[in-house]
């Protein structure tokens, strides 16, 4: 039986800890508590042996704590998600326990307090108090001083407690015991406890006769019940064939029962005898019972209050006439994409796939059938979606297919439904899951094929440790696995693209629509002209304005972008030239405006705010300018909330809605706004690229684009990509159902290689020019690539750090990697924390990860802290 274990720990430091088992028996892959650094964390077990740790060289042998609680019987994560793991903290530069931390989205199976103990000053204060009295030299009330004491003696015993049990004790409050804290009385220390994180809900039943001791009399109940109590009125008919659903005659009587109590009998009777405690407690308060009638019936057990299993809401998006992907016969090209992957799946051997359909071709109906040919063969399947925004249509699309078999996984789930669906895929109950980049480590038995939607999309990459990309984790784990993946887009990254060049994933083309729909025809707008013609800026050309109002004459819908959140995204003062910035990051404040607020020219902005789209600091709207005290402040820029008032402005009698991150709060909002859409009731949406990326809405025939071409001018090498996919993706909304699609793209630059492309719909073309350029300047796919971020609230501490690292890879990078910077982050300041940048570039990515390696143990060795650091390979976002 092994003595030790190695727990990983989510903490910034590349190593696993040594405990002592005691007489626990953990495996490989279950959670622990343990004691570290004065706190209690919790770690996953990654090793057992009998070594204990080896003291470092002229010290004392070192003390190995014990594992104080195992939380699991069995491991968690399976031998292959431990292997996962490992290799993301290798390729990623990342601590191994802050990637099983993410690998476990089980934090509410886990309650975190803090507790209060007496410290050995506080008692000798206590044990002084009880000899001299109270100082009166403290500034405290009489009545405070009492009520420490009274803490002090509360807690002399040496049991920590609760600050809720100190607080009914003593009446001390959390300000008064934190600043016994900071006079030594109190140790403040964190407890961590296991909890039950099932969803249960409470339900009324009716007993049935056979289980009370004095049964009823249905003669007396039934006649009283009101028919308009049934909860479904459409099957009174039908209970009033069946019978009474009040117990059989032929028991004891009950005494007699009031109306009020008849009523609630009735109303549960109603509903089968069945019922939400909460639902049938909102029904008897409309009907004016009291709550305690209901009480009163479960004392004389009449009634019976049971725990249930609250059910998961999946979707409720509707289709609204339009047949689901399983349901369509595939054509030719779906048919042959299907052939390929098929075979694949047959050969049960590691096999990428790269699904190049253009928009509209049905790449969802070929997710669909493979994932029907993995489940045939006891196989269960992944499908990865870039944003929860799109995963109300898909999961609607995978419920219709699979049915029950089918869970979620995402961050807009409440920790509870997490830990429910993860357990639900973990005991194999949904063999079918859809999620966003953390259900890439969902725990599925039996994997078999995992699928990549818009494979090209950033929201794959992880912003936060371990930033890891999930498209490159899900290759790798089919890899691990031995099974085939798909790579899925319109757009496919420039990576995915060159790997399938040289012959690293296979190629599957389909370029045709479903039903041999056409293309949208693009028309690029040249706004220059547009303001040489009349002579003044707008936000909205004649022309598009034109075609929105002809469209919606015909009945059809459309669907404006407006890539930028707010009302205006910078504030301006025309006298000094001041930008009014967030006082936490150095980036203009967006101004958003409420709807009830008077024009931009009026005195008054009621309601009205600037706002940091960054650290969501928030201020009023100056009247003045904060450095000059001028009135002429200026609104510069136009965001989605702008959009939306001039286009309620211009066709006031559109049923119009707004897409961003501002309407788009909670999962429910996402699903009400796709609703109305599909239904009809907007018949024009504007919003940022939350519109652009997978939905299919067939009454939508004209796409209009404002502004999306400012992206060109970030200092990103990748802009150039992004621009290109965001328009191919916003076109391909446009012309879905029956009637053709149009597109209008309002640019100042109609020359630009990315533009032309795009009207064109000629992906291998811009792809060829892209590629030309980044083969020329050694960017991705032709290089790694690794941000190096240096953050600290001092400023003088990052160029310290910047200088000495920036030293250090001067003097001991290999000549393959080379080193750009350090250098203010283009964003040099967010949160109060300042930001400087190196950028590792190698063709060798063994190079590059050597590198990374040794450049972190020397930040360990020469004592710089380790959270001042973040690497980031296979950088995304460099701002």
């Amino acid at each position: 039986m092994p003595l030790y274990a190695d727990v990983a720990l989510p903490v910034p430091l590349d190593r696993a800890f040594t405990y002592s088992l005691g007489d626990l028996t953990p495996e490989i892959g279950a959670r622990v508590l343990v004691p570290f650094s004065g706190q209690r964390l919790l770690g996953v077990v990654v090793a057992l042996h009998d070594n204990p740790p080896a003291p470092a060289a002229d010290s004392k042998p070192v003390e190995v704590k014990k594992i104080e609680r195992l939380l699991d019987d069995a491991a968690l994560l399976s031998p292959e998600l431990l292997e996962l793991a490992r290799w993301i903290a290798q390729y990623y530069c990342a601590p191994l326990g802050e990637v099983l931390r993410g690998m476990l989205p089980l934090t509410a199976e886990v309650r975190r307090h803090w507790v209060y103990r007496i410290a050995e000053q506080g008692r000798n204060v206590l044990y002084d108090g009880a000899n001299r009295g109270s100082s009166r030299r403290s500034k405290l009330s009489p009545e405070d001083q009492n009520r420490e004491y009274a803490v002090l003696n509360y807690l002399e015993p040496g049991e920590s407690a609760k600050l809720t049990a100190i607080r009914s004790a003593t009446g001390a409050n959390k300000a008064m015991l934190d600043a016994m804290v900071k006079k030594r009385w109190l140790i403040r220390e964190p407890l961590t406890e296991q909890r039950d994180a099932r969803r249960l809900e409470t339900v009324a039943v009716l007993v049935d006769a056979s289980e009370t001791s004095s049964g009823f009399s249905p003669s007396k109940t039934v006649s009283s019940r009101p028919e308009n109590l049934s909860c479904h009125p459409e099957r009174s008919a039908e209970r009033e064939a069946e019978g009474p659903a009040f117990p059989a005659a032929g028991t004891r009587r009950i005494p007699k029962l009031n109306d009020n109590q008849l009523a609630v009998m009735a109303e549960l009777a109603g509903c089968g005898g069945r019922e939400l405690l909460r639902e049938l407690r909102n029904r008897l308060a409309r009907r004016g019972v009291p709550d305690s009638t209901l009480n009163t019936l479960v004392r004389r057990g009449l009634i019976r209050l049971e725990e249930a299993a609250q059910a998961f809401h999946v979707t409720s998006l509707a289709t609204h006439g339009k047949r689901f992907a399983h349901e369509h016969t595939l054509n030719e090209s779906q048919t042959e994409a299907l052939a390929s992957i098929v075979a694949a799946m047959q050969r049960n051997t590691f096999a990428p796939h790269l699904l190049y359909g253009i928009t509209g071709s049905g790449k969802t109906a070929v997710y669909v059938a493979a994932m029907q040919r993995a489940l045939a063969n006891n196989k269960s399947a992944l499908l990865l979606v870039p944003e929860i925004g799109l995963t109300p249509a898909t999961a609607a699309q995978m419920v219709a297919a699979f049915g029950s078999e089918v869970a979620l996984l995402h961050s807009q789930l409440t920790p509870d439904e997490r830990a429910e669906q993860w357990h639900r895929i973990r005991r194999g109950e949904a063999r079918v899951v859809v999620g966003t980049r953390s259900a890439v480590f969902a725990p599925m038995p039996n994997l078999g094929l995992i699928l990549i939607d818009e494979e090209h999309d950033g929201s794959y990459k992880q912003e936060e440790t371990p930033r890891y990309h999930a498209r490159d984790v899900a290759v790798m784990r089919a890899k691990l696995l031995g099974i085939t993946i798909v790579l899925g887009s319109a757009t496919p990254s420039l990576e995915s693209w060159n790997n399938a060049e040289r012959g690293r994933y296979v190629r599957i083309e389909m370029l045709q629509r479903v039903q041999s729909r056409p293309l949208p025809v693009v028309e690029m707008i040249d706004m220059r002209a547009e303001f040489r013609e009349t002579g003044q800026e707008q936000l909205f050309s004649r022309q598009l304005i034109e075609e929105t109002q002809t469209t919606l004459d015909r009945g059809e819908q459309v669907i404006i972008l407006l890539n930028r959140r707010g009302y205006s995204f910078v504030v301006m003062c025309r006298s000094c030239g001041e930008k009014i910035e967030c006082e936490n990051c150095a980036i203009s404040l967006t101004y958003h405006k409420h709807s009830d607020e008077q024009d931009l020219s009026g005195p008054a902005r009621v309601g009205a705010r600037l706002e940091c789209h960054y650290c969501g600091f928030r201020r009023g709207v100056p009247s003045h300018c904060p450095k000059c005290n001028s009135e002429h402040l200026f609104f510069l820029g136009a965001g989605s909330q702008q959009g939306e008032e001039r286009l309620q402005e211009l066709f006031p009698n559109a049923r119009i809605g707004r897409m961003d991150r501002d309407t788009v709060r909670t999962r429910g909002d996402m699903e009400r706004i796709l609703q109305r859409l599909h239904s009809g009731e907007i018949n024009l949406l504007v919003g940022t690229q939350m519109i652009a990326k997978g939905h299919d809405i067939h009454g939508v025939t004209l796409v209009g684009v404002v502004g999306a071409d400012f992206a060109l001018g970030l200092p990103d090498f990748r802009a150039a990509e992004r621009v290109f996919q965001l328009l191919t993706q916003v076109s391909g909304r446009a012309g879905r159902g029956d009637k053709p699609g149009r597109v209008l793209v309002q640019t100042y630059q109609p020359d630009h290689y990315v533009n032309q492309f795009a009207r064109q719909h000629d992906y291998t073309g811009f792809v060829a020019r892209e590629m030309y350029f980044r083969r020329a300047m050694r960017y991705p796919p032709f290089a790694a690539l690794a941000n190096v971020l240096i953050q600290s609230e001092q400023l003088e501490e990052v160029l310290a750090i910047s200088t000495q690292l920036g030293k250090w890879l001067a003097a001991n990078r290999p000549e393959t990697v080379r080193v750009l910077g350090p250098a203010p982050a283009p964003i040099p300041r967010i949160k109060r924390i300042y930001r400087y940048h190196l950028l590792l570039k190698s063709e060798r990515r063994d190079a590059l990860g050597t590198t990374l390696r040794a450049m972190l143990a020397f930040i360990e060795t020469s004592g710089i802290p380790r959270r001042n650091i973040t690497v980031d390979v296979d950088a995304l976002h460099l701002m």
